[in-house]
């Protein structure tokens, strides 16, 4: 555990030395973070919207709000079998003291499958949601301040003759800021919990469609349950399709539909 401190303390100082702020969301599944990383020099710009499922009736304007994220992470280390990103978004939900404190950054080290040994499987630790904790009575959650430490590894299930790859599964877990991702009532012991998720390019219909499904743990604003599809329209741009259950709709709001655009540059 220390030498992973070490490291995600090493990160975060190259983050504030090339960004020149703690300014976020990783490479992602669809909510959770994946063991994927921007390759070296690669710029990846995303735009993120959740709109509400259904309306509110506990809410004081009816609706929970909509929320937008836009982030940039980048590439940072020219190595193949250690890899780096690092980024930062601005993420916009109509409520105070999220707005007020919007910026938020991330960063992930890892390295992809086969590296280590053949068979090995992907492996990343990361920190996303980094900011100062920005609480009040009023508004006690918001997204800057949760300051999210996970370790994820992940692995292809390989082909069997005429049997294609079922896809890719993911198995992981995080901690967070206690205030930040306490439970319904305030508490602040459901700050952790496990990641997991499955993945798969669906060649048999085309390269381009991708399908996935991810699961947070924990009863606190960000434990929910994703589903979507992603439709590649060229080499570098893509939109994911999505659906999120949130397991405690009194922190979150009601379930979202979700778009996301990735452009990459170059």
């Amino acid at each position: 555990m220390k030498k992973i401190t070490k490291i995600l303390m090493l990160a975060i100082s190259l983050l504030v030395v090339t960004s020149g702020a703690a300014l976020a969301t990783p490479s992602t599944q669809i909510w959770i973070p994946s063991t994927d990383i921007q390759a070296y020099k690669t710029v990846h710009l995303g735009i993120d919207n959740y709109f509400r499922a259904a309306s509110n009736p506990n809410s004081v304007t009816g609706r929970d709000a909509n929320v937008m994220d836009i982030g940039l992470t980048v590439g940072v280390l020219p190595f193949e079998k250690l890899q780096m990103e690092i980024g930062f978004d601005f993420l916009s939900m109509a409520g105070n003291p999220n707005d007020n404190h919007p910026w938020s950054a991330n960063v992930k080290l890892g390295t992809p499958e086969d590296s280590l040994f053949k068979f090995s499987p992907a492996i990343a630790v990361g920190m996303y949601n980094i900011g100062p904790s920005q609480l009040d009575d009023n508004a006690p959650l918001v997204v800057s301040g949760q300051n999210i430490v996970y370790g994820l590894v992940a692995r292809t299930l390989p082909a069997i003759g005429a049997v294609p790859s079922l896809g890719r599964l993911s198995a992981g877990y995080y901690r967070g800021g206690a205030r930040a991702l306490c439970d319904p009532n305030g508490g602040t012991n459901a700050n952790n919990g496990v990641l997991l998720s499955w993945d798969r390019t669906m060649s048999e219909i085309s390269d381009k469609l991708w399908l996935a499904v991810d699961y947070m743990g924990g009863n606190n604003v960000d434990g929910a349950v994703s589903f979507g599809a992603s439709w590649a329209f060229s080499k570098n741009v893509s939109v994911i399709f999505g659906y999120g259950i949130y397991k405690e709709i009194a922190l979150a709001g009601k379930n979202t539909f979700t778009t996301q655009l990735d452009i990459n540059f170059p």
